[in-house]
């Protein structure tokens, strides 16, 4: 066992893992926050994305013993005071949605990528969001949130 800590949605948390053990198993499992999503275990699908010192990763391909010392967000973590976060009132708004599966991993994906570039086009959003799959949509509605949501955020 290894002990390990970490500031997750802005808590400090602390406590022995097994080295092997996958931070989104951490999360769910010992942290009890389930919006990252186990979807292929193969950093396939995006379902489990969630910022790591503020740049989105797949938590399924990141061990938690790498995470020590760093700061974690989840889809959990996103919302303040009881008021969604811009990116996650997006997706509402503008139907960004179906199963909701991929749901917080592509808003914390898109979190990422408009920290990176806050104003992209459609085509900068499609590409920015290739490691994120969607059964259940067209994209369509995504990428509409995606830019109502820098819309939003160079309002606000």
């Amino acid at each position: 066992m290894t002990r390990i800590e970490l500031t997750v949605n802005g808590e400090k948390r602390s406590g022995e893992v097994e080295p092997r053990l996958l931070l989104v198993h951490y999360l769910r499992e010992v942290l009890g926050l389930r919006a990252a999503n186990v979807g292929c275990d193969t950093t396939s699908c995006g379902a489990c994305t969630v910022l790591l010192n503020g740049k989105s990763v797949k938590s399924c391909t990141v061990l938690a013993v790498q995470a020590a010392g760093q700061e974690v967000v989840t889809a959990e973590g996103l919302s303040a005071d009881g008021q969604l976060h811009p990116v996650q009132a997006a997706f509402r708004q503008n139907h960004g949605l179906q199963c909701g599966f991929c749901t917080p991993g592509m808003v914390m994906a898109t979190v990422g990528l408009l920290a990176e570039n806050p104003h992209p086009t459609e085509q900068q959003v499609r590409e920015g969001l290739e490691g994120n799959l969607c059964r259940c949509t067209g994209y369509h509605n995504i990428v509409a949130a995606v830019l109502a949501a820098a819309d939003a955020e160079v309002s606000a």
